[in-house]
């Protein structure tokens, strides 16, 4: 431990200038103007890779955006973990409500991180946390203890449904084959008490649009003649919860694991005080399904939210018009046992019945993705939370997060191993909004941590 903590101290400032050069990088993957951006970052992770030791590196070609692939092989029967990340980051919109530029990473302190943290897209997803494995196998190259094989897959698609990587992992197995896939693009519960995560929510993702007449209409000679449809999509999408803020989509619920009282009291002993919770976004209540708590609501039980709606005139001043169509972003995460492209035909067949007349409905699936729960009996999660135990101090908790992870099922279905989720970022570092950070203390923790990992699996393997 006193040798990895060394050798992070005396290289780290070399570390974070790396990492500042990846993030000046927009590869914003949901974005056709960046394109070139996306294939100049998976350049760079290439290059990241080879220097940091990896006997074999390339960029492998997919339908999509290209997979950096790198391996160090002892050519010995030993274990071989597989590091999973993603080069590619969130668009950066809305820019205005940025403090810096997002392209642009400069570190500042907070009260959080007062070592400092790297404010940039991308920062804590997922560069931050990829680049941290990447370093860390500099270390146990360059400190000859690197213990078993590794295998680095990272992916420029996951914040667009990582399509090209499914069509990959199934065309690759034999490449890919290994006994443990490490992640970190997941986070802890902070900085004094780390967390692993166990459970991933799933994902369906569409896009709805409303048509009423064939073109805009002046509102004052046809308003309250014809049907208006950015207020009949209003309605729509307010029909889809009742009172209780339960989800009106008939099966919805069908599949939904119901958590013992046993398992709740287990999820509670986990840090949460709601005043801060409610505090650290500036709300004066919290929201959500009636006999569910916050941290219950946000991991264990489904959602449904709309992340974008729009129609008719938004520019400056005033035009009266009824818009010919109108359109919203709507996505579900899902809990475990829930079928994505199920949920995906359910919520379709629904949203078309409860359309008035006067109106046409489209709904164009995007993307999606399977729940899923990792046992804590496995000896990847013991090894985790051995090498969490030795930096931190303290044993990690076992926690379930509300975010998707799509390709985790996926691996496991086609690889037939077990992922961990060793996540280092914190729930207050924005990800996926605007001034997104990743704390310097949580950056070089990770790569004193991963290290111990690899040491632990193998010994545990043995």
């Amino acid at each position: 431990m006193d040798t990895i903590k060394s050798y992070v101290q005396e290289h780290k400032d070399r570390f974070i200038i790396e990492l500042i050069e990846l993030l000046k990088i927009p590869s914003v993957s949901a974005d056709t103007a960046y394109s070139q951006d996306v294939f100049d970052m998976a350049d760079a992770v290439k290059v990241s890779l080879e220097k940091a030791g990896c006997d074999f590196v390339e960029i492998c070609d997919t339908p999509g955006y290209p997979i950096v692939y790198g391996e160090k092989s002892s050519m010995q029967p030993l274990p071989t973990v597989l590091v999973y990340g993603h080069y590619d980051v969130q668009p950066p919109d809305p820019i205005e409500l940025w403090t810096s530029p997002p392209f642009e990473p400069v570190i500042k302190t907070t009260e959080i991180h007062p070592e400092g943290a790297i404010f940039a897209r991308g920062s804590c997803d997922d560069k931050g946390q990829m680049y941290m494995h990447v370093k860390a196998l500099e270390y146990m190259v360059q400190s000859n203890t690197l213990p078993c094989n590794v295998k680095f897959m990272i992916e420029g698609e996951e914040e667009v449904g990582s399509k090209s990587l499914s069509w990959f992992v199934e065309h690759h197995q034999e490449k890919l084959k290994c006994d443990v896939i490490l992640i970190s693009d997941t986070g802890m519960i902070s900085n004094q008490q780390p967390s692993i995560t166990t459970g991933l929510r799933g994902l369906s993702y569409v896009e709805v649009e409303v048509t009423g007449p064939n073109r805009d209409l002046h509102s004052g000679l046809y308003g309250g003649a014809v049907a208006n449809p950015i207020n009949i999509l209003a309605k729509m999408i307010a029909s889809l919860h009742d009172e209780n803020n339960h989800i009106t989509i008939p099966g919805f619920y069908d599949k939904v694991e119901e958590l013992s009282l046993e398992e709740r009291a287990e999820m509670a002993k986990a840090p949460f005080d709601l005043e801060d919770y409610k505090k650290a976004l500036d709300l004066n209540a919290v929201y959500g399904e009636k006999g569910y708590v916050t941290n219950e609501r946000n991991s264990i039980r489904p959602t449904l939210d709309v992340n974008g709606i729009w129609g008719g005139y938004t520019g400056e001043g005033a035009k009266t018009v009824i818009a010919s169509k109108a359109f919203a972003k709507i996505s579900m995460r899902l809990v475990p046992h829930q079928d994505w492209e199920e949920i995906t035909e359910l919520f379709t067949q629904h949203f078309i019945s409860i359309a008035p007349e006067g109106v046409t409905v489209k709904v164009k699936p995007h993307h999606g993705g399977q729940g899923y729960v990792t046992p804590t009996n496995s000896i990847g999660y013991q090894a985790a939370n051995k090498a969490y135990t030795e930096t931190f101090g303290v044993p990690a908790i076992p926690v379930r997060s509300g975010g998707s992870i799509p390709i985790v099922a996926l691996f496991e279905k086609e690889l037939k191993s077990k992922t961990i989720l060793m996540g280092f970022g914190l729930d207050s570092d924005a990800i996926h909004s605007p001034n997104e950070h990743f704390g310097i203390f949580n950056y070089l923790k990770g790569i004193e941590t991963i290290p111990l990992f690899y040491k632990y699996f193998v010994e545990m393997n043995q």
